[in-house]
């Protein structure tokens, strides 16, 4: 069987090489796509592919349509709202993402873009420190752990909700050393600093809303590294000129870029690009946990990380 690596931002070439070791070793023909720049480079490549992993590269019915053999898409990384679920599903494809692969990666960089503007972009003037800030993990997955992990040796005491996990489970979670409260309104209410994790689901797109915003302290930090759609981008924009204080970083350029970077420049962080998972170590373990997953796929039908109903 043909299994593709479809990246427009492509992996590492140690990752490739690992990648293509693996699925050869296992008796199945390896082929890539790399930087195109255009659909129909896409829907082509595709034509004769039994599995693809990919990483931010737009997966829809088009693309599914392209490919009569396809079986199996794996999205090297946690998120998968680039892949069209509905349209894999109807056409019996098993989609997966490779959870926990990226986290380490995405939870640094939180901490690199907290301490960035907590000592005001570096300067050279008086910032503030991370220590005794609340913190506040609204969801509590992979990165959300490993953030909860470095906040620990920063002496930031703690909060966590999330929408999936029971307060029960929250309170088990005892190897983290977070708080659980019972409502994302509560998260707020007692959080210095937000940090962001929840997937983009119809239920969590504009989640983070005026009602939220405005029970944070005064000043308040909100930094988002999961999808910048949980973000409503007109409250924020709203309690940002409220509040003389108030930051909002993010690892997701917002739609509103031009406008935050006019009205807050010192308040408005992004990064150029997505970077949570740019690191070479992110990136091979994200491109070889897929291929494993392809292989385990195609032997046995192994979907322990599937993501769209059967």
């Amino acid at each position: 069987m043909k299994v593709l690596i479809v990246t427009e931002k492509p992996f590492a070439p140690q990752a490739v090489q690992e990648i293509e070791n693996i699925i050869e070793n296992a008796g199945h023909t390896f082929g890539k796509l790399e930087k195109y720049t255009d659909k129909s480079q896409l829907t082509d490549a595709v034509k004769d592919a039994d599995a693809i992993i990919i990483r931010s590269d737009i997966i829809d019915k088009e693309v599914m349509d392209a490919a009569p053999k396809l079986k199996v898409i794996v999205r090297a990384g946690a998120g998968y709202d680039n892949v069209d679920l509905d349209a894999a599903t109807q056409k019996d494809i098993c989609v997966m993402n490779t959870p926990g692969q990226n986290a380490n990666a995405v939870a640094e960089l939180v901490f690199g873009m907290l301490l960035y503007v907590q000592r005001n972009h570096f300067d050279g003037t008086t910032g503030n420190e991370l220590k005794n800030n609340r913190l506040g993990l609204y969801a509590f997955g992979n990165v959300a752990k490993m953030v909860a992990r470095i906040a620990r040796g920063f002496g930031m005491p703690i909060y966590a909700y999330s929408p999936i996990l029971t307060h029960d489970d929250l309170r088990k979670e005892g190897e983290y050393g977070v708080i659980s409260v019972y409502s994302a309104e509560e998260l707020f209410e007692n959080s210095d600093i937000i940090s962001l994790h929840m997937p983009l689901l119809e239920e969590t797109e504009k989640c983070v809303n005026y009602n939220l915003l405005s029970r944070m302290p005064n000043p308040a930090i909100v930094i988002n590294s999961a999808r910048k759609e949980v973000i409503n981008e007109d409250d924020m924009m709203r309690i940002m000129e409220e509040r003389p204080k108030f930051k909002y970083i993010t690892d997701i350029k917002a739609d509103r870029h031009d406008e935050f970077v006019a009205k807050f420049p010192d308040r408005y962080f992004t990064t150029p690009k997505k970077a949570g998972a740019q690191t070479s170590e992110a990136n091979v373990n994200a491109g070889l946990a897929a291929a494993r997953q392809v292989v385990a796929f195609l032997k046995s039908g192994d979907d322990r990380f599937r993501v769209n109903p059967k």
